[in-house]
């Protein structure tokens, strides 16, 4: 090549630097050649290109958390829709005394919700409480097969949000942000520690209940973070996962060679712009070679023995919340590192009869009950749940009183968004068992004792997962991220 040929390439090479790609290679260098020193020059950096593309080309590899977790994975339950804590978990006999009275408006004063108007009725549980287990936890007849493992769980009776629509609820619940943009807390686990399996994603989504929740697939979007650590929504009936078969005519080693010159592509492109979204690219182009093979195999479930779909409930072939708590534990099982399930339906108005806090809600209560359980002790009978945390719950609370629209009572009992408290609970992982923290008022409106947010649950399932919320960073747009942005606390009083 000739010298003139070789400049001209060098000062095209120039132009695609920043001032901003300056600066930040400069202070890596230094920070660089700082660390070194201080290591009295082990060499823990590979001087070679080839080494270093070789390591960012494969960014689900497993990683280093801040210190030993008690967690390797989380299987994080939402109810999409919120069901009520007043019916579940948080016994008020004293409200049942106010069952049909006036709300006083010392209680409403000052307050926002998403439909109450006027002056609506008190409304008392809708269900029977007893106390179970030798921690004395309070569950209502409407779980009766959860009343059986009260002494696993660690409830928390004060979580508080400042959301009362459920799609910024949900983003909130999921990325620490009631705004879209920002990565899912699937996405930071993957990102913080990447997967035990090459083959199968670190970060999975099942749905149920026949659709998604309200905030979209935004709550298992990776936001900022590089493409690869967003969740893979996958079906527990028909394909698995969509469009990764080979189209017609094209075989697996047609498909491999074409993955190669494709890849081949990237990484020249890669070494030209230095984009990590090329990496992004070229990482799920193999994944999705490999889930071709593995994917069916993990999501096919009936190869299960006859007792564990009598433990589950599952029906193979059809997508339910009991099939994709099996396929949770499957998941896990072979390495996967986050595993998100959405089940929808748990919204309480009381516009209709499957909305009603009574009925509907007993009814979404039996298809989850005993698959719920099963996953709990299928994970404790296999060893996994000491290290697979498992976390329940919606994205608020609802009212002590009816739900009431201009002034008008709904036709079934109902109970409106609450944002001052609800319930959330965990198992296994770490997490003290028989455990209840956090108390409500008399009436179940306001969080009295042991206050929690949303950032302190994230903190928290970070910690088990052994990590320090407050150094899980990204940076992006010139300052550093986390999912708990700049509050969050670890909720150490359901910590083993």
């Amino acid at each position: 090549m000739s010298q003139k040929l070789i400049n001209e390439a060098n000062h095209q090479a120039l132009q695609f630097l920043t001032r901003r790609h300056f600066l930040k290679d400069c202070v890596t260098g230094l920070g660089a050649a700082a660390l070194g020193s201080l290591l009295g020059g082990c060499n823990v950096f590979s001087n070679s290109k080839e080494s270093a593309l070789a390591d960012s080309l494969n960014p689900l590899a497993p990683k280093v958390p801040h210190f030993p977790g008690k967690a390797k994975s989380v299987i994080y339950l939402h109810m999409a829709g919120s069901p009520s804590q007043l019916e579940l978990f948080d016994y008020k006999p004293e409200l049942q005394k106010l069952h049909d009275q006036l709300c006083p408006p010392s209680i409403l004063a000052g307050k926002r919700f998403a439909f109450i108007r006027g002056i609506p009725k008190m409304l008392g549980p809708q269900a029977v409480f007893k106390q179970h287990g030798e921690s004395r936890a309070w569950i209502s007849d409407m779980l009766p097969h959860l009343t059986t493992v009260a002494d696993d769980i660690s409830f928390l009776k004060g979580v508080q949000t400042d959301q009362f629509n459920h799609g910024p609820a949900q983003l909130f619940m999921h990325t620490g942000s009631p705004r879209l943009g920002r990565p899912s807390i699937g996405s930071w686990v993957t990102y913080g520690l990447g997967s035990e399996n090459s083959n199968l994603p670190g970060f999975v989504v099942l749905t149920s209940g026949g659709k998604t929740p309200d905030a979209g697939k935004s709550v298992w979007g990776s936001g900022f973070l590089p493409s690869v650590y967003q969740g893979v929504q996958c079906r527990s009936k028909g394909e698995p996962v969509l469009y990764i078969s080979d189209p017609e005519g094209v075989d697996r080693d047609m498909r491999k060679e074409s993955l190669k010159a494709i890849n081949e592509i990237n990484r020249q492109e890669y070494e030209a712009f230095q984009d990590p979204e090329t990496l992004s690219r070229i990482s799920q182009y193999e994944l999705a070679y490999k889930m071709q093979i593995s994917v069916p195999d993990v999501m096919n479930i009936n190869n299960e023995p006859a007792y564990i779909h009598e433990m589950y409930g599952t029906e193979p072939g059809k997508e339910s919340f009991a099939n994709n708590c099996l396929l949770a534990r499957k998941l896990v099982e072979k390495g996967v590192r986050f595993v998100q399930l959405f089940d929808w339906g748990w919204d309480s108005h009381g516009t209709d009869e499957s909305t009603a806090v009574d009925l509907g809600l007993r009814n979404k209560c039996r298809e989850i009950d005993r698959p719920v359980v099963a996953l709990l002790q299928d994970l404790k009978q296999r060893g996994l749940l000491d290290e697979t945390l498992v976390v329940w719950g919606g994205e608020f609370g609802r009212t002590p009183m009816q739900e009431n629209r201009e002034g008008k009572q709904m036709p079934f009992f109902g109970r409106d968004h609450h944002t001052e408290a609800f319930t959330i609970w965990m198992a296994g992982g770490g997490i003290k068992q028989g455990t209840t923290w956090g108390e409500t008022d008399e009436i179940g409106f306001s969080a009295i004792n042991g206050k929690v947010d949303i950032h302190d649950v994230h903190a928290t399932i970070l910690h088990q997962l052994g990590f320090d919320h407050e150094k899980l960073i990204y940076q992006f747009q010139g300052r550093p991220f986390r999912l708990t942005d700049v509050a969050g606390k670890v909720i150490h009083e359901i910590i083993a």
